[in-house]
């Protein structure tokens, strides 16, 4: 074989290997970002499915303030109407929708746990306590896959963003991602006051 043939078949080889290897990246990113956004819809219906059980242990304690568990079920009926699809992952502001709903029913929760405090038998009830050991076991899932589609979205979007996979990016018309942003005062530690 000619010097010149061997090179052209190492460069239609470094050519195929490069289509090859990168036309299923971008698809296969966000296939993964993808499943990532359904693990955290995955445990925030977990928490979802744990507040009723919770209201209605507290429910029956009778001097229990009938505001907070207004508040609660309130919070947990708006964050049930704001959802965000797979395809919505590049809009920000669908996200930023969701991410207040989510923390709204948070900061309800929140207050419930310390409002339970004045309240030692509640306290001491056994089917309370293992339903607020599950959702504090939820919260860290959620923080968890939280954290887990933060990392695949900055691996997505760093892909397109950078070469080669801008090209790919180009090819699928890609977009970036909408990742979590920290809720607004969650730089400040939250004041408890029994």
């Amino acid at each position: 074989m000619k010097p010149f043939s061997i090179g052209l078949l190492i460069l239609v080889f470094l050519l195929g290997f490069f289509v090859f290897s990168g036309i299923n990246t971008i698809p296969r990113l966000d296939e993964k970002v993808k499943a990532a956004w359904m693990q955290v819809e995955n445990q925030y219906q977990r928490r979802m499915d744990l507040i009723p059980n919770l209201v209605n242990t507290v429910k029956g304690y009778a001097n229990f303030e009938k505001s907070t568990l207004t508040d609660v079920i309130n919070a947990r009926a708006n964050a049930t109407k704001v959802s965000v699809s797979p395809d919505m992952l590049n809009d920000p502001a669908a996200m930023q929708k969701f991410e207040a709903a989510q923390g709204a029913l948070s900061s309800t929760l929140s207050r419930l746990m310390v409002v339970v405090e004045k309240y030692p038998d509640l306290k001491a009830n056994q089917q309370f306590l293992a339903l607020q050991s599950q959702l504090e076991g939820t919260e860290n899932r959620i923080a968890i896959a939280r954290k887990d589609y933060i990392d695949t979205v900055y691996e997505y979007n760093m892909t397109i963003r950078t070469f080669p996979g801008r090209i790919w990016a180009w090819f699928y018309n890609a977009q970036l991602k909408a990742s979590f942003t920290a809720t607004a005062g969650a730089d400040k530690a939250p004041v408890v006051n029994f």
